[in-house]
């Protein structure tokens, strides 16, 4: 059968939904991927998205998820202290960094490694993310020998604050971010993804936690988040199958 008609399942009121966290990068995909599993299986699927740091902080913290959906890097060193189900770890997506400027405001040139950099130094703030992304930029930036003269004109987001949110209000002249997190936000105009020669990537992963009592149902959503059919949506919201 086409899983286009596939009729809607019945929902088990008994069984408890699937509890999954996330970091801010993913949160549209994962809602939207949660409402179509949901839809077909019958099985509920809460997404809770918060800054990434935070959603690493509260599960090392022993706060207990059935499934969490990190960085890559992240997700290995939760695994790591025993937090997370290494063996059920799966590959998501791949995420690159995009810059936006301000609604109405002087597009810039991105399309290259010098003339992004010119961008960067001309402007008169830069906002940048808490999360892995983050980190890359300002050695990106270190790399370029730009770092000590950015310092009074970097602005970093607050947890769980959108970096679009600062540019979008007038708190930063250029901001970079995960592409997924820019898609959308009003106020900003996306000039794009960084160039090839600096482009910041980033792999989403999902793993389940330890001692979940929902083991096939927790499989289920992860083959989901990886089949063929999530793929159009990944590339909806900005990113790329892993």
């Amino acid at each position: 059968m086409n899983h286009l008609t596939r009729p809607v399942a019945e929902f088990n009121p008994t069984q408890a939904a699937i509890r999954c966290i996330c970091s801010m990068a993913t949160k549209g995909l994962l809602e939207e991927l949660a409402a179509t599993h949901a839809q077909r299986t019958g099985v509920a699927v809460s997404v809770e998205a918060v800054g990434g740091v935070e959603a690493a902080r509260r599960v090392s913290a022993g706060e207990t998820f059935d499934v969490v959906a990190l960085a890559s890097d992240a997700i290995d060193k939760l695994v790591a202290t025993g937090k997370l189900d290494g063996s059920g770890k799966v590959d998501l997506v791949r995420s690159n960094v995009g810059v936006a400027v301000r609604s109405n405001a002087a597009r810039l040139d991105i399309s290259t490694d010098d003339s992004l950099r010119t961008a960067v130094r001309e402007a008169s703030s830069v906002a940048y993310s808490t999360g892995p992304s983050g980190v890359a930029l300002l050695a990106l930036f270190k790399r370029w020998g730009i770092e000590a003269e950015l310092q009074d004109r970097l602005v970093q987001a607050p947890p769980g604050v959108p970096v679009g949110a600062l540019v979008a209000r007038g708190d930063a002249a250029l901001g970079f971010q995960q592409m997924s997190e820019l898609i959308g936000i009003e106020g900003i105009d996306l000039l794009g993804p960084l160039p090839a020669e600096s482009q910041i990537t980033t792999i989403f992963s999902a793993a389940p936690g330890i001692g979940g009592t929902q083991s096939e149902a927790v499989r289920a959503w992860l083959d989901f988040m990886t089949s063929d059919e999530s793929a159009e949506a990944k590339r909806r919201h900005g990113m790329q199958p892993a």
